[in-house]
């Protein structure tokens, strides 16, 4: 997964929430360049284990995150192009012991360059998924799936601002997305038109 602000984290949410309600889907918050105490302690949390307790008992604690993963669920990791690669290196190793039975989903901008670097969890990996910028024709549709604001907005004021403004980044949309929703407030019972649209847009300064 590549660049930022496209709506990567939303895509890996939105399919994750597929998933059968019996599948357990978990998420380790990882630091900006963990070291492995601080990774350890975040996969323990993920996992609702007594990260503090454990943090500095090696040995035990990686016993119980081998356990943890003996459970047939998903633990996503999201910004993963922040940790090095003998941190990578651990999630392998926890990866390939011979119970385990969790998916991991690594989801980051520059993942696939993060990931050369730590060769033995590439080879491993079972399927990429890039996610690029939106195409024009698909805004309007996304955009109502989204959120319900845009459920009554005209194509041709979601094509402008995309033009305009967006350029097809699904995070600038999210900002365009929480002005406009905001702006609602001063116009009681009007709907998503393309003023409302210049409002929000104009709220995100020079180089949204």
């Amino acid at each position: 997964m590549k660049s930022s602000g496209q709506g990567k984290t939303v895509a890996v949410h939105q399919a994750l929430g597929l998933l059968p309600r019996r599948v357990p889907v978990r998420q380790a918050q990882v630091a900006v360049k963990p070291a492995l105490p601080q990774l350890r302690a975040a996969l323990l949390t993920a996992f609702g284990l007594p990260a503090t307790a454990l943090t500095n008992r090696t040995d035990a604690a990686d016993r119980a995150l081998i356990d943890a993963f003996k459970t047939p669920s998903v633990l996503l990791i999201d910004d993963v192009q922040h940790i090095a690669a003998p941190e990578l290196d651990y999630l392998r190793l926890l990866a390939d012991a011979p119970t385990t039975q969790t998916s991991l989903v690594l989801c980051g901008a520059g993942a696939e360059r993060t990931l050369a670097r730590a060769p033995a969890l590439a080879s491993r990996v079972l399927t990429w998924q890039h996610v690029p910028r939106l195409e024009a024709s698909q805004v309007p549709a996304v955009l109502r799936l989204f959120h319900p604001l845009w459920h009554t907005a005209a194509d041709a004021d979601l094509l402008h601002a995309d033009e305009t403004c967006a350029r097809g980044n699904f995070r600038t949309w999210a900002k365009i997305t929480s002005h406009a929703y905001a702006a609602l407030d001063q116009r009681p019972g009007t709907g998503a038109d393309g003023e409302l649209l210049s409002r929000a847009c104009s709220r995100l300064g020079p180089n949204p």
